[in-house]
């Protein structure tokens, strides 16, 4: 029965890879094909004129944000998997990172994070947790700066297209967030009842092991909880630092493509396409990005300016982010893979 198992599995795997392979192919060249979609051949033509300042500006700026995560990962760590300085915490980022923007729903990204914490000693399940925390700082920033650019709106003349879209963005951020605490804080009430529809189905050697991880997860997130204020207060700065930087990015597409846009547009521009990413099977949530932005810039400037400052945005923050992760993704996977040799 389990060799026929791992041959279902075996076969599966070889059906996935050229799929995988075909659809990160479209994932490269979706945002050529918006551009064409949104200014036409005269788009391609304007990206020749693109400011070069400007671009090395905004590949040194996506440099800085890879240093600023890799610093918020070692104050996560806080010694729990060995001694790990910047070089090597910038390895663990950018493999992740190319592991995110080269698989569908970025999935690889979280799966490659567990493995070179554990390959360093970390159980999955404590990574898990550090993976936790790591998400609800993002998530605790998104919370607050949808807030508080809310409010802005609400109470000055300020009015931005598709309002509506920012007011629902926040709801939606706001009870995810409500869940997953409610799920991670009921979480042993939860396991000591009936078993959940999604492990009901298992057996109850395999339930055990689940819930054994879970709880690890758990403990390891209120392990990184309790770290001093003072590391908790600078991860938090590292979120908001990366963040500002990473969604500014944008903002100087449009500058260098000619066209006008408030900063703060910029920035929800980009929190409503990320979201509507979700929604696309390619990698890097490709073809759904570039048409989500392109709309919701197209109300501010020419078609043109809208398709260079996409195609630009979109080589920066997925192009260069893959070209420069791949690398040390094909290091660290050299290195997993040695040992069984």
């Amino acid at each position: 029965m389990s060799s026929l198992r791992m041959a279902e599995r075996k076969a599966r795997l070889s059906s996935w890879r050229p799929l995988h392979g075909v659809l990160f192919a479209l994932s490269l060249v979706a945002p050529l094909g918006i551009t064409l979609g949104l200014g036409g051949g005269d788009a391609l033509k304007a990206v020749t004129h693109f400011p070069l300042g400007v671009l090395a500006l905004m590949l040194a700026l996506a440099v800085l944000c890879w240093n600023l995560n890799a610093a918020r990962l070692r104050l996560m760590l806080d010694g729990r998997a060995g001694h790990l300085g910047q070089r090597g915490a910038l390895t663990i980022e950018m493999a992740s990172k190319f592991a995110l923007c080269a698989t569908p729903g970025g999935s690889g990204g979280p799966a490659t994070l567990l493995l070179l914490l554990a390959q360093r000693g970390l159980s999955p399940a404590k990574g898990a947790g550090v993976f936790l925390v790591d998400q609800g700082c993002d998530l605790l920033f998104f919370m607050g700066m949808l807030t508080g650019l809310t409010l802005f709106s609400l109470f000055t003349e300020v009015t931005w297209p598709h309002q509506d879209l920012v007011q629902l963005a926040l709801a939606g951020l706001a009870l995810i967030a409500a869940s997953l605490s409610v799920m991670i804080l009921s979480l042993p009430w939860l396991l000591r009842r009936d078993p959940p529809p999604g492990m009901a189905k298992l057996a109850p050697r395999r339930r055990r092991w689940l819930a054994r991880r879970l709880l690890s997860c758990r403990a390891a997130l209120r392990t990184t909880l309790r770290l001093p204020t003072t590391t908790l207060l600078a991860m938090l700065l590292l979120t908001a630092a990366h963040w500002l930087l990473r969604y500014s990015l944008l903002y100087l597409a449009v500058l260098g493509a000619g066209g006008h846009a408030d900063w703060v547009w910029s920035f929800l521009t980009q929190t409503l396409a990320m979201a509507a990413s979700q929604l696309s099977i390619l990698p890097g949530g490709a073809g759904a990005v570039e048409v989500g932005v392109g709309a919701l810039l197209l109300p501010l400037m020419e078609r043109e300016q809208a398709g260079v400052a996409v195609l630009v945005w979109r080589l920066v923050t997925y192009h260069f982010y893959l070209a420069a992760g791949a690398p040390f993704f094909l290091l660290t996977a050299y290195r997993v893979i040695r040992p069984s040799r």
